[in-house]
């Protein structure tokens, strides 16, 4: 796309067999998993071993072309599942792999593997099937336009944090989603040898919101020993769970520093547009892009602004104040390794960054005479976008969330409930939002609040970082704010890991909306 800012630094068509027995592109394995029924029984002891013989030959259609795969469905990816359910994985394989073909270049033995997941508002992710409408959009989804391209596809049911066992117990709250990531690529690398396809060295993970926030802490975690005590309690094989490359949109991460970075943005705008939870997206006061794209369990929104509480006003002062310490803490450097910072009134060169960015997704919107949205905050001169003012930017964007964006003081959002307890009390997850809450609840363990922020790991000690990240962020996105998938672009970049950071024009928050470009991205790293 000529408006991204780079950073170096579904329905069956038809269904050719029912499940079939005999797979004879790979020796027979003893085991049970693989099935296409549904998955066994949570007292049951599932293998980790995968079984070939279990499968379906199906075919769908991308834009009048058919793609023939083969799916393995419901394969358990743990041997000691806290809910079996949504610790079981789905494999789907190009058809012209069993017969020793190729497609868009790749063989059985080199395809890169692409391994989305289906998290968001860090509720339970189920499995992405391949579809040709997806559900966002109505075009034909990532899974099965990766087929097309000749990935495998990988795609992992996740636990979140409404997730129960037997007992009643709350089983997915914080760290269970990135743990269940990681067991799925664990479950992968461990079978390496019996798969009929894919290249587990060329895994590549892709989500969207609290989905990508998913992706990129896969991406940025790998082999940490933080996890293992997590991984060995749900009965995880035994391998590496690095991965080649992490695909995020609209990552909503960094969450102890998620409020401060938002009142950054939107401070001095009192008034907000997050209407009551919902589990499906909300057209109401949305683009068509946005509407679109926009991911289930994100916060709705109304056409109608609701005020902020004097409270609230007041401590989106105290954020916003807050950020140049937090940020400044952090000495980002530039591409030409300039350390960017800010002044205590909010200033300073980090803010140039920012500027930059939506100044060159404005561009995009003027070179290509996109529709501008009664956009009114960059100055265009002769053609050319010159200046943009933040402060105004806030106000065509409007505010979505009242503050404290994400670690609510009556513990109200969908994060504190993610870090709360297995009884289902939610928990603060920042000491400021714990502070100012009239009835001071708790605070999540620092363990847990650590392993959910992907800027912990990046550059630590036995960690290995993927080498390839590609980050995303709508250029009218409020659900969190430009910042922070800034400055995790910029942390990655400043280890040495190849990024690819854009914002694009006419997006707020959505994902895989360039499916093209995507694949296109994977395949110049892949090849």
């Amino acid at each position: 796309m000529n408006n991204l800012q780079l950073i170096r630094v579904g329905v069956l068509s038809a269904l050719l067999s029912c499940t079939c027995a005999g797979n004879t592109s790979a020796a027979p394995i003893s085991g049970t998993a693989g099935t296409d029924t549904a998955p066994a029984a949570a007292s049951s002891v599932p293998t980790l071993i995968f079984n070939g013989t279990n499968y379906t030959d199906e075919v769908l259609s991308l834009n009048g072309t058919p793609v023939a795969f083969r799916a393995y469905r419901n394969i358990p990816y743990v041997s000691n599942p806290k809910d079996i359910a949504h610790q079981r994985i789905s494999i789907f394989i190009p058809a012209a792999y069993l017969t020793g073909g190729t497609v868009n270049g790749y063989t059985a033995a080199t395809a890169p593997i692409f391994m989305p997941n289906g998290v968001g508002g860090y509720m339970p992710g189920e499995i992405e099937e391949p579809q040709e409408k997806s559900r966002m959009s109505g075009a034909p989804n990532a899974a099965l336009t990766a087929l097309s391209r000749g990935l495998v596809v990988v795609a992992p049911a996740i636990r979140g944090r409404t997730n129960t066992d037997a007992q009643g117990v709350y089983v997915g709250k914080a760290p269970a989603l990135i743990v269940d990531y990681k067991a799925a690529v664990r479950y992968l690398r461990y079978n390496a040898a019996r798969l009929p396809a894919g290249n587990t060295e060329r895994i590549i993970s892709n989500g969207t919101s609290a989905g990508g926030a998913l992706s990129a802490l896969l991406g940025a975690t790998g082999n940490s020993s933080d996890y293992t005590a997590a991984l060995a309690e749900i009965g995880a094989a035994g391998a590496r769970d690095d991965i080649f490359a992490a695909s995020c949109y609209c990552p909503i991460t960094n969450l102890e520093h998620a409020d401060m970075a938002y009142e950054w943005i939107f401070s001095g705008i009192n008034e907000y547009h997050q209407g009551a939870p919902a589990s499906t997206p909300n057209a109401e006061n949305q683009t068509a892009s946005e509407v679109s794209n926009r991911p289930a369990n994100a916060p709705t929104e109304t056409s109608s602004a609701a005020p902020m509480t004097t409270d609230q006003i007041a401590a989106s002062a105290r954020l916003k104040k807050d950020f140049p310490r937090y940020l400044n803490s952090l000495r980002l450097k530039d591409a030409a390794g300039n350390v960017m910072q800010l002044g205590s009134d909010g200033t300073g060169t980090f803010a140039e960054y920012i500027k930059g960015l939506y100044r060159t997704s404005a561009q995009y919107a003027v070179d290509n005479n996109a529709s501008l949205d009664g956009a009114d905050w960059f100055t265009v001169q002769n053609g050319c976008v010159t200046d943009v003012d933040l402060a105004a930017y806030a106000r065509w964007a409007t505010r979505l969330k009242a503050t404290p964006a994400f670690d609510k003081f009556d513990l109200s959002s969908g994060e504190n409930d993610e870090f709360g307890t297995e009884t289902n009390r939610p928990r603060h997850f920042t000491k400021f939002s714990r502070k100012y809450d009239s009835t001071h609840g708790a605070l999540a363990p620092a363990a847990d609040i650590r392993m959910l922020n992907p800027l912990n790991y990046i550059g630590a000690n036995g960690v290995r970082v993927a080498p390839h990240f590609r980050i995303r962020h709508g250029a009218k996105d409020r659900d969190t704010a430009l910042p922070i998938p800034a400055v995790l672009a910029l942390r990655l970049a400043n280890a040495g890991t190849d990024v690819d950071f854009a914002v694009p024009w006419g997006y707020g928050h959505a994902g895989d909306y360039d499916l093209d470009e995507l694949f296109a991205w994977i395949d110049r790293i892949c090849k």
